[in-house]
């Protein structure tokens, strides 16, 4: 039996994980998407402090060239955390906003 490449299986597991997260993301019922965001915004938090250590990751001689792809992916993961955490509070605030009563505008009165 013959070994498979890490990198192949690596990818295998990406691909997997890009095919549950569609179809798990999109057989939320509506009801619970606003704590379902809540969650996402709490993971992505835990992605920006990585994302900041491996911003933050030697580059000198001894790093080598591992060292500046650490800080790019660092820079990477920070830039798309935050956006997915802004865009999670702006679809979560549009969301409660549907559930507010909205204000009828008062007649006017026919003394004057």
């Amino acid at each position: 039996m013959e070994h498979v490449d890490p990198t192949v299986f690596r990818l295998a597991i990406f691909v997997l994980a890009i095919f549950v997260g569609y179809y798990v993301v999109w057989s939320v019922t509506p009801a619970l998407h606003t704590p379902l965001m809540a969650v996402t915004n709490a993971i992505s938090s835990v992605i920006i402090v990585g994302g900041l250590l491996a911003a933050a990751a030697l580059s000198g001689d001894s790093a080598g060239m591992n060292g500046w792809i650490a800080k790019g992916a660092g820079v990477a993961a920070v830039t798309l955390a935050s956006v997915n955490i802004f865009g999670g509070f702006m679809v979560t605030r549009r969301m409660l906003a549907m559930y507010k009563k909205k204000e009828r505008p008062k007649a006017a009165s026919g003394a004057g």
